[in-house]
């Protein structure tokens, strides 16, 4: 039961962060500067290019409709974190707007601050997407859209996205346009790279005569395990052993490390990759 606790308590740890994370992206680079990247926060900045309350007034009306409209249409299976990522976000970015009122951007540099309206926002979205979690708002929508319709729901919001976009050329200029149209572009490839970073894992093929001492350093000092199998060389037609093992970083240069100084006649093949599902991994609780 504490075991319990400490996880949840962890785990909405790292929403909260990642959720902050976003909420300074979007309140101190994206309004200000008045990037449209899609989304709920592109409609915001949208709608107040030419009404009259602020960017992150719309956010909060905006996520507590769809939140409305994800317990209407979606009932008890709605998400508990979607809805407290989504409240958590519209309630920040109001704190911010009271606390700290944004007249103008934080400075003259627009290039310097796209590129924080992008990076921010996406690495908290990035971390959400670890963990099985979104950012609510159109996310919203999109639950909606694909239990009660048979549209093409990346499709839809991808549309949806790109509308928002071309709107900022006509409500903020083509400077602006064009810099939410790169910032559209280019969002999903920063949220990819990120994730991939997050889960990169070292995979080790080794390839060497006694496996023993290789075996017990992983089991002991880096705590992973590993597979080992019989194989034979094709020249020679020695008999070999094989170590199949996956890793962090951190504890792959450990390893690399002993095997070179206590067995340097090895043959070490390290390939990165950052979809491990396993236990002490991924998908397996």
């Amino acid at each position: 039961m504490k075991q319990k606790v400490f996880s949840v308590a962890g785990e909405y740890t790292r929403l909260t962060v990642a959720t902050l994370i976003m909420v300074v992206g979007i309140y101190f680079f994206k309004f200000p500067n008045h990037f449209c990247f899609g989304g709920v926060t592109g409609i915001a900045v949208l709608l107040s290019g030419f009404m009259k309350l602020s960017a992150s007034s719309y956010t909060f009306i905006i996520n507590m409709v769809l939140l409305g409209a994800g317990f209407l249409f979606l009932g008890k299976n709605f998400g508990i974190k979607t809805v407290y990522v989504s409240v958590l976000m519209s309630v920040g970015l109001s704190v911010l707007e009271k606390v700290y009122p944004m007249i103008r951007p934080l400075t003259d540099e627009p290039v310097l601050e796209f590129m924080f309206a992008v990076f921010l926002p996406s690495l908290g979205s990035a971390i959400l997407f670890d963990m099985d979690a979104s950012g609510g708002g159109t996310d919203i929508l999109a639950m909606i859209l694909k239990k009660y319709t048979s549209l093409n729901i990346g499709v839809t919001l991808m549309l949806v996205d790109v509308f928002i976009t071309v709107a900022a050329f006509l409500v903020y200029g083509p400077k602006t346009g064009l810099f939410s149209f790169a910032g559209l572009l280019s969002k999903t490839l920063v949220i990819d790279g990120v994730i991939e970073n997050m889960n990169l894992c070292k995979y080790f093929t080794v390839v060497c005569d006694n496996p023993t001492p290789i075996c017990d350093f992983i089991h002991e000092q880096l705590k992973r395990s590993a597979t080992v199998f019989s194989a034979e060389g094709s020249y020679l037609h020695n008999q070999k052993k094989i170590i199949l093992t996956v890793m962090r970083r951190s504890q792959a240069v450990r390893l690399r490390r002993f095997i070179r100084e206590n067995q340097p006649g090895a043959f070490i093949m390290i390939t990165n990759s950052s979809e491990i599902i396993g236990k002490g991994f991924r998908g397996v609780n």
